[in-house]
Formats: C-alpha cells, structure tokens, sequence
C-alpha cells in the first residue's frame, strides 16, 4: 500500500470509503470535516492506495497535549490484511516526529469490530467519559 497525503481529487473516493465503512453520520458533514482538516495540518491527512485504487484514510491531529486520530479508514473488501495497521503507524509517525506523547481517538460504542482491532494493537480503553458540545449548533 502507498501512503501519502490527501489531494483534493481524492475527495469523492474518501467519502465513498467512509460510507463504505460506515463513518458517515447525518451530524457530520464529510465535505466540511474534509474542509477542516485541510486549514489545519493538511500533510496529516492520509490515504493509503493499492493499485491506484484508494482503500484506506487516517486523519492525525496534535494540539501540543494529544494526538487524536480521526476517520481511520480501510475499505471493507481489504480489511484483515494489516492496511489498517500501516495506515495508523505513518500517523503516529508524524505525531511522534512532533513532539506528541500520547494518542486518543473515538470509537462509537456500537462499533465492537473497530474496538476490537484498536485493542488488539495495544490501545486500551481509558476510565473517561468523552463530553461533547456543538459549536455550531444554532439553537
């Protein structure tokens, strides 16, 4: 698999991607998450191709306390196959080259399979209570 970063013809195949893999949900908007990271650390925006077919995504973010890792993707006909793994060792390649002590991410507690494959590369789950507000929520 080739990783490298996001370009914006690789736009309509992420989103694909994540609604093959179940990411999207009617709260978040893929165009605009895109649009996000893209103003902020765009280099840590990754795909990962097999063939020059697009199969994979992993976003990194680093607020200088955490890294986050977001949309980490692999397409489900190419699952089970260790892309998933590749794809998350690049990102915490660049959160380790700046600095970064420690990775968090989100996992819907519905999504048993992705726990699972999180657990079995050694990221454990946290005695935390994740919190959450919109900002852009008009009410």
């Amino acid at each position: 698999m080739q990783i490298r970063p996001f370009q914006m013809e690789d736009e309509t195949g992420v989103i694909r991607l994540w609604q093959d893999c179940g990411l999207v949900v009617p709260h978040n908007d893929p165009h605009r998450d895109i649009a996000c990271k893209l103003a902020m650390q765009p280099d840590w925006f990754l795909v990962g191709c097999v063939d020059q077919k697009l199969i994979a995504s992993a976003m990194a973010g680093y607020d200088g306390h955490r890294g986050w890792i977001y949309y980490l993707a692999v397409h489900p006909e190419y699952q089970k196959k260790g892309y998933g793994r590749l794809i998350l060792a690049e990102a915490e390649n660049i959160l380790k080259a700046a600095g970064c002590p420690k990775i968090n991410l989100m996992v819907r507690t519905s999504n048993r399979k992705t726990i699972e494959f999180y657990r079995h590369i050694g990221f454990e789950r946290s005695d935390v209570i994740t919190l959450g507000k919109r900002l852009d929520d008009p009410r």
